[in-house]
């Protein structure tokens, strides 16, 4: 298994992983076009590889932050059911801690629904704390 950041012309690669962790609510084409956008932001991909398989992702957001400074926001996290586990989460957990770091960051954040309790507990165990609660209005 490796760890690393994709191209950003390569982001079409983990639309499969990202529709899987939205259960198909978002559609291939709403996918591709949204990472389209996001390739030209503050937006860089993780993903684990097995051979050339990615099986792992998450998005990085980085901005500065009145609170904290340099930050950035894990989006998106999944990892393919078949490699849970194993303890492959917390070894990218440490890899992304060590590039955030390494990318001038004081802080991780990111969010995760309510009723996902595994995630919770993997969280906690990660050193992360809850800060507050994620508010969404969607605009029509």
């Amino acid at each position: 298994m490796r760890f690393n950041i994709i191209d950003k012309d390569d982001l079409h690669q983990v639309i499969p992983l990202v529709y899987e962790l939205n259960e198909g609510t978002i559609d291939f084409e709403t996918l591709r076009n949204r990472f389209d956008e996001m390739k030209h932001q503050n937006y860089e991909c993780a993903v684990i590889l097995e051979s050339d398989n990615i099986i792992g992702v998450t998005g990085l957001w980085f901005c500065t932050r009145h609170y904290i400074g340099k930050s950035v926001e894990l989006d998106h996290v999944y990892i393919l059911p078949e490699y849970r586990g194993s303890g492959l989460g917390k070894k990218f957990m440490q890899w992304i801690h060590d590039y955030a770091i390494s990318k001038g960051c004081q802080s991780i954040e990111l969010n995760t629904y309510v009723s996902n309790y595994p995630s919770h507990k993997f969280y906690y165990n990660q050193g992360f704390e809850i800060l507050g609660y994620h508010f969404l209005k969607k605009l029509k």
